[in-house]
């Protein structure tokens, strides 16, 4: 099951993409595509205004000191470094295997988070 665990989330827009081409194949749909031009403009358009509400909400406030918007770039990467340390560290002092299954599962997401969606962006495009 730990193994499971580590792998599981890299895979999984993976498989979502599969079973979304599946669906597609059977039922000879293009999903939610955009049908002519002026749909295509409006999808564009919507898509534009939500980046620009997402940005608008991540947005620091005027003057914020140069530290405060380097630690939050940095900060899942810090995050993952420490959540990764911790499971070596654990390994290392020979911890309780209940809690190590515990620290490997963390480093095991984590790292499918930060590296997961690139690796899978990379495979899916070379399998193109």
């Amino acid at each position: 099951m730990g193994w499971l665990s580590i792998i599981f989330p890299a895979l999984v827009p993976a498989i979502t993409d599969g079973a979304r081409a599946l669906i597609g194949k059977f039922t000879g749909g293009a999903g939610a595509q955009p049908q002519n031009v002026a749909e295509a403009i409006q999808l564009m358009q919507a898509q534009t205004a939500r980046v620009q509400a997402l940005a608008e909400l991540d947005k620091l406030p005027d003057g914020a000191a140069s530290w405060v918007v380097n630690l939050r770039g940095a900060f899942r990467y810090l995050a993952t470094g420490g959540i990764v340390a911790a499971a070596i560290g654990g390994t290392v002092a020979q911890l309780d295997p209940v809690f190590l299954a515990l620290l490997y599962d963390m480093a095991g997401a984590s790292m499918s988070f930060i590296i997961g969606e690139r690796m899978y962006l990379n495979l899916r495009g070379a399998a193109k």
